[in-house]
């Protein structure tokens, strides 16, 4: 069962329209910043000329491009902000196919291991399941 998010998390969260679990520890140690930061994604990522949807799917897509896990919780405010799995796939579709024409990259077929795990989050989020997007660094002395 899902722990009980503090009032900083819940302010994030509702910024954001996701909890990064990176900002978690600054909530705990400085709320102001992680706050603050969460101000300033909404200022980037709210509606404007391009909707914050398209905004997120776009971030979900150079995640899967980049094969970045952290950077693929993007479709979980995609999804709050009411993109269909039809642009979802689509989008993480351009991502993978971006993997395979910039230089030094992963390649395709890499990134279409980031499409699927980003479906796979989609799909859990979806059905109010926990979900994953990279497991816990474990750092060791």
């Amino acid at each position: 069962m899902a722990e009980e998010m503090s009032e900083c998390e819940k302010y994030v969260d509702e910024k954001m329209q996701v909890m990064p679990r990176f900002l978690k520890p600054i909530c705990a140690i400085h709320p102001t910043a992680a706050k603050l930061f969460a101000d300033f994604y909404a200022s980037v990522w709210d509606d404007g000329a391009l909707s914050k949807s398209v905004k997120e799917l776009i971030f979900t897509a150079i995640g899967v491009a980049t094969c970045s896990p952290r950077c693929i919780v993007h479709v979980i405010p995609a999804i709050r902000a009411g993109a269909s799995d039809g642009e979802i796939i689509e989008a993480v579709a351009v991502g993978f196919l971006a993997a395979g024409f910039y230089p030094n990259n992963p390649g395709i077929p890499y990134a279409f291991e980031y499409a699927a795990k980003t479906l796979e989050i989609c799909e859990k989020f979806r059905k109010g399941e926990d979900w994953e997007y990279l497991e816990r660094t474990e750092f060791r002395g």
